[in-house]
C-alpha cells in the first residue's frame, strides 16, 4: 500500500471512531466497528484465522480456556496478542489480563485497545514477561 493511501485510511479510521464511539455499547461492537478495520489497514487478513486468529486460547497456569481476544500468528505462533475492550471502557487496570496472557505465548507484542485508544507492549525490561508501560501508545481521537 503506498503511503498517501495508508495515510488516508488511517484518517478514515479515526472518523470512523468519531462518527460511530457514541452508538457503540459492547466491547464485541467495537471489535467488529472499530478494532477489526484497524488491523485491515495495516494488511492483516481479518478474516483469515491462520493470519488474525480470533479467541486465542492462552492458557494462564491451572486456568484452562483462558482465551485473548485476538492473535496475529506467523507459521502458526502468535506474534501479537490483542486485548480488547469496549470503546466506553478507560484501559487503565486492564493491562494485567494482557499480562497474565503474554507470558504464556510465544508473542513478543501485546496491544491492549478500546477501539480510539492503542497502547503496545513487549518484553524489554525482562525477556518474556510484558512490561508494565507501553513503549508506544496513540489515540485516534
Amino acid at each position: 500500500m503506498e503511503f498517501d493511501q495508508f495515510s488516508k485510511s488511517l484518517l478514515s479510521i479515526s472518523s470512523r471512531v468519531e462518527q460511530l464511539k457514541e452508538n457503540i455499547t459492547t466491547e464485541e461492537a467495537t471489535k467488529t466497528s472499530l478494532i477489526m478495520p484497524f488491523f485491515q489497514v495495516l494488511g492483516y487478513d481479518i478474516f483469515n484465522p491462520l493470519e488474525f486468529s480470533p479467541e486465542y486460547i492462552a492458557d494462564v497456569g491451572i486456568k484452562k480456556g483462558e482465551k485473548v481476544d485476538y492473535a496475529i500468528l506467523e507459521n502458526g505462533k502468535p506474534l501479537i496478542l490483542i486485548e480488547a475492550k469496549s470503546i466506553n471502557e478507560k484501559l487503565n487496570n486492564h493491562d494485567s489480563q494482557l499480562f497474565r496472557y503474554y507470558g504464556t505465548t510465544t508473542a513478543k507484542i501485546g496491544i491492549l485497545t478500546n477501539g480510539d485508544e492503542y497502547r503496545f507492549y513487549t518484553d524489554l525490561e525482562e525477556t518474556n514477561r510484558m512490561d508494565k508501560k507501553p513503549f508506544f501508545s496513540f489515540f485516534f481521537n
